[in-house]
């Protein structure tokens, strides 16, 4: 791991990104040293800093950083940013500089069954709050997703499903959520909930390439279920097809897994 281009696996206690999350950060696979869909996630890094009004680290160090720790080998990079070290209390310092972390890790390794044939979510009791300030950004202050996969993990599911406050549907956990419903996608409004990821971009991407209509609606659990498919899509995951929600099965993958195969390729 590197913090601010050096080795190192602490931070200071001061910095603002352990006190308060005040931070962002984004997670990636990297390919033989390559960084999977690098232009999407430096994009979204680089929003969510200016968002935040912490000043975004340059792609050339980024980079530079991902492939001296990688090297020619293959796992999951995760960069963080932080406001840097503060005064305390929670009114940001003008004069901080911000905190830089790269680190690499190995892929987790998941069932070849959840790509084939789905997952079972669980369906969160907690409620993601709704913020519009913050909504889409991938900032560090993430303990209802914590919480919500402390919930997931206790009920034996690879994954849940999180509703906000007024009962719409957000997301996953970890992950976006789309839903084919007579041959069209629609995904939830993100505008004052949830986490606005790059896999959510590219099947954006795919349906505009692909002539698919799709949709951002506010989508209840009873939409869901009068779905033909449901899916869920992360950067490090890839697309995991939706099997089973409460007690309605859903048996059809197909563009699910068109897809999926799309996404694997980088060029997408």
């Amino acid at each position: 791991m590197l913090v601010n281009g050096n080795p190192a696996d602490t931070i200071a206690v001061a910095d603002r990104g352990l006190s308060y999350g005040d931070g962002v950060f984004r997670t990636l696979r990297v390919q033989q040293g390559s960084p999977f869909c690098w232009p999407r996630h430096f994009e979204k890094l680089h929003h969510d800093c200016h968002a935040l009004q912490i000043p975004c680290p340059g792609e050339d160090i980024l980079l530079q950083e991902i492939a001296q720790l990688s090297g020619t080998g293959s796992g999951v990079a995760k960069i963080m940013v932080t406001r840097g070290i503060g005064e305390r209390g929670y009114a940001p310092s003008l004069r901080s500089t911000p905190t830089r972390v790269v680190g690499f890790h190995p892929a987790p390794v998941y069932d070849s069954a959840f790509y084939a044939h789905g997952i079972t979510p669980h369906l969160c009791d907690l409620k993601l709050s709704r913020q519009p300030r913050l909504a889409g950004i991938k900032h560090l202050n993430r303990l209802e997703n914590v919480l919500a996969a402390a919930e997931c993990q206790a009920a034996g599911a690879a994954e849940g499903l999180l509703e906000d406050e007024e009962g719409f549907i957000i997301s996953g956990t970890r992950s976006n959520l789309f839903a084919v419903i007579g041959g069209r996608l629609s995904t939830p409004d993100l505008s004052a909930s949830g986490v606005a990821g790059v896999q959510r971009d590219r099947v954006i991407a795919w349906a505009e390439q692909h002539g698919v209509q799709c949709t951002v609606a506010r989508l209840r659990l009873g939409d869901l279920l009068q779905a033909d498919e449901i899916f869920l899509v992360n950067s490090v995951f890839g697309l995991w097809p939706v099997a089973r929600v409460q007690e309605k099965d859903f048996d059809q993958r197909q563009m699910s897994l068109a897809i999926q195969t799309w996404l694997n390729d980088a060029k997408n």
